[in-house]
């Protein structure tokens, strides 16, 4: 072990698989109320940073912030998530419509402003990460279904693969711009789309590999890009060719591979480990513990990142994430 890291020192030696003094731990959620702009976006998200002295940010925006250039608006909820409310492509014959738009401008400003908000105020302190959804996620937000885009992938796949590259060429530059803004990388999410319920493996190698590659690609300099493959059955095992620092997924899903599974597949950094939804909502500190001392022992603490499996429910009780962080300080 090595003593005394700082929080940059700590998570860059994890992601390398190096000693570490203890494993980096951080956790993340919505706040349905503030997340509407730059501002309240930067100063909840920093709150939270600050009171449970997270090693590691991972920014949570609204997750409709990608639809809102293209048309589609929701609407917001203080206690849910948003809900379409203009649909601006509802089917096949409305994807000749979606374009490369300014990765740099509207909604995509609005959050490049809160990234430059969050890096002045974590002042170099610890590094954080930027949510950027894969274009089949992007393109689901824009017709607020993923039925919706199932049947496009079945009807029009050419103009599907028109739409998603204009969606693409609009992530690649926002992303990078990310990464301009202060973060240290991306927070890759393939949401619905990174399970086989949803798309078969095919499908996603045509309509799912090439558009993550080619956004990959454009933030291959930076050191903390983080795969986050969503819900049960998912498609990580196929993925774990992706250039990321490290993988993110819900190890304790139905169908999902373990920790020690994907450990024994790769040399990159694992991240997770807790149940985001039974443990994190509805249990309690000893069972938050439980679960993240049976992570440390899968991956023996080495090259590995403790964390909620996903995104948390904000009602989740405050005692429980106290209990995520002592879970590495013991």
């Amino acid at each position: 072990m090595t003593a005394n890291m700082t929080k940059n020192d700590r998570v860059e030696a994890a992601l390398k698989g190096d000693d570490v003094d203890r494993v980096p731990v951080s956790a993340w959620w919505h706040d349905y109320v503030r997340e509407w702009s730059a501002a309240d976006l930067a100063e909840t998200t920093l709150e939270a940073y600050r009171e449970y002295d997270w090693d590691f940010v991972k920014v949570n925006p609204r997750f409709c912030y990608y639809a809102e250039p293209w048309g589609t608006d929701y609407t917001r909820y203080s206690d849910r998530m948003p809900e379409p409310k203009t649909i601006a492509v509802q089917d096949a014959s409305g994807l000749p419509k979606i374009k490369a738009v300014d990765g740099t401008a509207g909604a995509f400003a609005e959050q490049l402003e809160s990234l430059e908000l969050i890096a002045s105020g974590l002042d170099g302190e610890a590094p954080f990460v930027q949510t950027v959804f894969s274009p089949l996620a992007v393109l689901s937000r824009i017709t607020g279904s993923t039925p919706a885009v199932q049947q496009m992938i079945q009807e029009a796949p050419e103009a599907l693969e028109e739409a998603l590259g204009a969606i693409t060429e609009t992530i690649g530059v926002y992303a990078e711009a990310c990464l301009d803004a202060g973060a240290s990388g991306i927070f890759y999410a393939a949401v619905e789309w990174g399970s086989s319920e949803f798309i078969s493996g095919a499908d996603y190698d045509r309509f799912g590999r090439p558009y993550d590659e080619k956004i990959l690609e454009a933030v291959a300099v930076a050191p903390f890009n983080v795969l986050h493959v969503c819900r049960n059955n998912n498609h990580l095992p196929r993925l774990l060719d992706y250039s990321v620092a490290a993988f993110h997924w819900d190890a304790r899903g139905e169908a999902n591979p373990s920790l020690a599974d994907i450990r024994a597949l790769t040399d990159r950094a694992l991240m997770g480990g807790v149940d985001y939804r039974r443990t994190m909502r509805r249990g309690g500190p000893a069972d938050v513990g439980t679960e993240a001392a049976e992570a440390l022992d899968e991956t023996g603490g080495r090259r590995f990142l403790l964390a909620p499996n996903c995104s948390i429910d904000p009602t989740s009780p405050e005692q429980n994430l106290f209990a995520l962080v002592e879970a590495v300080l013991a």
